[in-house]
């Protein structure tokens, strides 16, 4: 039994461990490549402007919507080349003010359409895949409602589309709100990392990346040649970008091009964004992982850096069985001197830390903020992710086991300084879900593992345990300071 547990604490282990060493190469395939500084050519005055139909599909948005139609509205390009496309499920007062501006900006001469459905079948995709069969487009610009993209968007953008191959131009995620609170910092130090260390090394030996949902622009052909917007998982995005690349079309990414967005203010949020994304990328795995993995015309760094992309919200799993299986692993090895070289071998995983703060600490330290700072905020992201491993893993295992729930889209809140207030947002989720209390026994259970390695004075695993508790700690925190600021 002592054997079969530390076997079992040995899969995650590793897993994580290879993981790190695919971001590893992918830290060297950003180093050593131009790929992030790929300039965004103007289009000549005297070049043709090719059509473009702007998606902005919409869900009970009141806070928000003005703003991002406005943004829109506001494109430096020619206003009888484009056209705005509402695509709007709401179910609230969100209709009047989108029927209000529409309204406004027709008299302005803009071509904008405010589009209902009869209901709101597959979502958000189901609502970008409405309004494709009506778009005058050749190239599809899509944009959530916490995005403000600024007026040269368009002109920075459908330049890459000069070669006929090219798919997808993705843009970087900006923060409108980053400095509002630690809950904001630590979210725009995650995505920061992703949009440069993770979409830039792919796409600089030409491995698969994602369309990010948003802020970004898609040929119609490559739409439908890929199949079509499905909404058979929750992570409609990831899901079409597969099936596209895995068609031969090419994506570019551009990181000198920004597009701002609002990140969420309350745990409530954070937790229902951080559920969609991960629950929706296990969900791609079953769908897509296996057609990826058998498609021999891909090389094999593709399919491998193809499989880690996929698998990215496994490292939940892994981390939660690991925090799990802790105390048994630490008292079996208290207790035998047998397994004294188990503990040896698994020393050697720990530079999977120096490698991880290496993929953080090279987005990081554009910001010009410095070291000290860099090493606070990692440090702090760590413990937080940590304590989202049980909610995440949830979604991750419900995503793998094709447990289908709805598309539950993150609360806008229109919060940019730290002057603005989130209290009285009608969205918000006013009860603590179950996982809320499953997460405080979890912090009991590691404030007992301290205690004891403490009294049997093997220390080998402490500072894994405080960083548990604190991180379940720092969830629960933000989580019952929302609920008592909504009483």
């Amino acid at each position: 039994m002592e054997l079969f547990i530390l076997v079992i604490y040995a899969i995650p282990l590793v897993f994580i461990f290879s993981y790190s060493l695919v971001q590893l190469s992918l830290i060297i395939n950003y180093l050593g490549s131009r790929q992030s500084a790929i300039g965004s050519r103007q289009l000549a005055l005297d070049e043709e402007y090719p059509f473009v139909t702007i998606q902005l599909p919409i869900y009970n948005e009141l806070y928000v919507v003005e703003r991002l139609i406005d943004a829109a509205a506001a494109f430096d390009y020619p206003k009888d080349r484009f056209e705005i496309q509402v695509l709007d499920d709401s179910t609230d007062e969100t209709v009047e003010i989108i029927t209000s501006k529409s309204t406004e900006l027709q008299l302005l001469g803009i071509d904008i359409q405010h589009i209902r459905r009869k209901d709101r079948k597959g979502f958000k995709a189901g609502a970008l895949a409405y309004g494709m069969k009506i778009c005058k487009g050749e190239f599809i610009a899509i944009f959530d409602a916490d995005f403000v993209p600024s007026k040269d968007f368009l002109q920075k953008t459908i330049p890459h589309f000069v070669e006929s191959n090219v798919g997808v131009v993705q843009t970087r995620w900006q923060h409108l709100n980053e400095n509002y609170s630690l809950l904001t910092q630590l979210q725009a130090f995650g995505l920061d990392a992703h949009f440069t260390i993770e979409q830039g090394g792919r796409n600089a030996k030409n491995h698969f990346i994602n369309f990010n949902g948003t802020a970004g622009i898609w040929r119609k052909s490559t739409i439908e040649d890929a199949g079509g917007w499905e909404a058979d998982t929750l992570t409609e995005d990831l899901d079409l970008s597969y099936r596209a690349q895995m068609r031969d079309w090419k994506f570019v990414y551009l990181e000198n091009v920004g597009c701002p967005a609002e990140l969420p203010v309350t745990m409530s949020a954070v937790k229902s964004q951080q559920y969609r994304w991960t629950k929706g990328a296990a969900e791609c795995v079953v769908k897509n992982l296996r057609k990826l993995l058998s498609d021999s015309h891909l090389s094999v760094f593709t399919r491998l850096h193809g499989f880690y992309h996929l698998m990215n919200s496994a490292v939940f799993v892994a981390v939660f069985f690991l925090s799990i299986l802790s105390l048994p692993v630490m008292l079996i090895t208290s207790s035998s001197d047998r397994f004294d070289v188990f503990f040896r071998y698994t020393a050697l995983f720990q530079v999977s830390w120096v490698i991880l703060g290496c993929f953080y600490w090279i987005s990081f330290r554009k910001t010009g903020l410095g070291f000290f700072e860099f090493v606070k905020r990692f440090v702090m992201f760590l413990l937080f992710m940590m304590g989202l491993s049980f909610h995440n893993s949830i979604a991750v295992v419900e995503g793998w086991l094709g447990r289908k729930t709805p598309f539950v889209r993150t609360p806008k809140f229109n919060v940019n300084k730290q002057s603005d207030s989130w209290q009285g947002n009608k969205y918000l989720t006013k009860k603590l879900g179950k996982s809320t209390w499953i997460e405080l026994l979890l912090m009991l259970y590691f404030i007992m593992a301290l205690a004891i390695e403490i009294q049997i004075k093997n220390f080998g695993l402490v500072p894994f345990h405080l960083m548990l508790i604190v991180g379940y700690g720092s969830v629960l925190f933000y989580t019952f300071k929302q609920a008592k600021n909504q009483l």
